[in-house]
Formats: C-alpha cells, sequence, structure tokens
C-alpha cells in the first residue's frame, strides 16, 4: 500500500534553507516499528506521522528521529501543522491544533515581516539544575572563559528539555567542537539531552540571537533549526531577563554553520501568574510530495 508524503523546509525563508521535515499524511494503521523504519530510512532530523482525523479537537501526530519517538519537538509541529493546513485540512483554517503525547499544542497562522508565519504556544517552561559552565565548555570544545559568566547554564522544558549554554560572542559559537564523551557523560543521568548554545552576536543586522543545538542522543549530531530548543530559550530569555525585560520578542538565526541559514521568532512574558508564556513562530516552505511504496 502506498502512502502520501510531503516534505517542507521549516523555518526557512527559501527552499532548502531551514530544517527538512518528511510527513506521511496517511498514517493510520502503520505500527510504531514501521513509523521508526521511515523515518530511519528518511533520516532526517525528525519525521512525522499523521495517525488519523482530528478527535477532541486536534490532529493525532507522532514525531521520531531517526533512532526514536520524541514527545514533542518545535519544526516537525510548526511543519507538519502547514501540511495538515494546505493538504487534510478543510479551508485553510487560520489554527490547527496538533495532539502530540505533551499534549495538544494549537499553531496559528499570523503575518510576520510581509511573510506568512505559523506560530505554536509552548508549554510553561520548567527551569531545572544549573551546570557548572566548566563543564558545558568541556562538552562544546571551548575555553571556560567563552562560557558567558553573567548567566547560568542551565536545564529548561517547555516539552522537550534542553540545557541552554550562553556563549560570549559568535566566535565562540562558530568554533564549537562538540566532544562527544563529555557530551554523554553530561546528559547520561538528565532528561535534557539536547544542549542549546546562544549568544547575542548574530550576523544579521536585524537578528538578536545566533544558535546551534546538538542532540546526538537522539541521531542529530546537529540541528539547523530547533523550535522546541529555542522555546526553552525564550523561557531563558525571560526568566533571566537577558535583554533586560521578562518581555522577549526576538529573531534567532541558527544552521549557517550547516548551510541551511534558518530564522525563529521568539515571543515570551511573565503573565499575572508568574508563569512565562512562551510562543516560537517561523515560516514553511514546501518542497516536494511524493508516495512511500
Amino acid at each position: 500500500m502506498s502512502r502520501r508524503f510531503a516534505i517542507v523546509d521549516v523555518f526557512a525563508r527559501q527552499k532548502y534553507a531551514g530544517n527538512q521535515l518528511g510527513v506521511v499524511t496517511d498514517a493510520t494503521d502503520l505500527t510504531t516499528e514501521e513509523m521508526q523504519a521511515i523515518a530511519a530510512e528518511i533520516d532526517y532530523s525528525e519525521t512525522t506521522f499523521v495517525t488519523g482525523e482530528p478527535a477532541g479537537g486536534g490532529w493525532p501526530v507522532r514525531i521520531f528521529t531517526p533512532t526514536e519517538e520524541l514527545p514533542f519537538a518545535g519544526h516537525p509541529t510548526l511543519g507538519t501543522a502547514a501540511v495538515i493546513r494546505d493538504q487534510l485540512a478543510d479551508g485553510q483554517p487560520a489554527s490547527v491544533t496538533l495532539d502530540l503525547p505533551v499534549g495538544q499544542i494549537p499553531v496559528d497562522v499570523r503575518e510576520r515581516d510581509g511573510r506568512e508565519t505559523l506560530w505554536m504556544k509552548q508549554n510553561d517552561p520548567e527551569f531545572g539544575d544549573q551546570i557548572a559552565p566548566e563543564e558545558a565548555a568541556r562538552v562544546l570544545g571551548l575555553d571556560p572563559g567563552q562560557i558567558a559568566s553573567t548567566y547560568p547554564v542551565q536545564a529548561v522544558s517547555t516539552g522537550l528539555p534542553a540545557i541552554v549554554v550562553p556563549l560570549v560572542d559568535r566566535g565562540a559559537l562558530e568554533t564549537i567542537d562538540l566532544d562527544r564523551q563529555a557530551y554523554d557523560d553530561l546528559v547520561g543521568d538528565r532528561e535534557a539531552k539536547l544542549v542549546h548554545a546562544f549568544c547575542a552576536d548574530p550576523r544579521e543586522a536585524d537578528h538578536d540571537v545566533a544558535a546551534r543545538m546538538f542532540a546526538p542522543y537522539y541521531g542529530v549530531p546537529e540541528d539547523p533549526a530547533t523550535g522546541s530548543a529555542n522555546g526553552c530559550l525564550a523561557g531563558y530569555l525571560s526568566h533571566h531577563e537577558y535583554f533586560g525585560s521578562s518581555t522577549v520578542d526576538v529573531r534567532v538565526e541558527q544552521g549557517y554553520e550547516m548551510g541551511r541559514p534558518s530564522l525563529l521568532y521568539l515571543e515570551a512574558d511573565r503573565a499575572v501568574s508568574g508563569e512565562i508564556d512562551v510562543e516560537v513562530g517561523g515560516s514553511v516552505v514546501p518542497v516536494a510530495r511524493g508516495e512511500l511504496l
């Protein structure tokens, strides 16, 4: 039985940039093992599977890396919502809700910088343990002095935990050389397996932050655009008032070192309740459609 699939580039402003995503749109009767095998065959950082019609307001979706299933990931959420909106839903709705293992994630469409942009509200951030700068430096193959001392290295989660690492400048960001043994030692007994390094020293004049994300545990040596980790970063920037306020509205560039330049929009603010509301946005560019035989 053939199955339809689509390829889109997420957090991209043109084709063949951003983060690639495969979306299998009729995966109702696929087994977990079959989905994992397809994700390994496609070999993008993630592949998603729409496993049925919407129930309870959300489209059921599962997300797989080449090696295992994830409860949530950012660019697969936006990319899958774009495919559902264009190919499965009636009338290209202004909002699409995905039903993921972490809960229902709504994705809204609105204009930003003159482009159609998809936005997802992530879970309220949870802040975990702080990690010694020297330990983070070993993982990234940097000198301890290249880790910014003003703010902590800290685990943060808005659905998929990430270790957020502030760096002093883009020179440090560009010279990262991940030490796999040090990485394994760091994440081995932690829930957070993503290492997200950033600095306020971007290449583009209208950007605010440059970032890189590493997750070899999930079979992703480096990711060109990471919605989940940048959601964690948005919460971190708000919580620590990195830009002088708990209100965050920034543009993040990622993927330049990989030849896949990406742009992510981050918004965050502290609610009256004290929780931090986080949204991540970006554009989705269709690339291909086909059939799995």
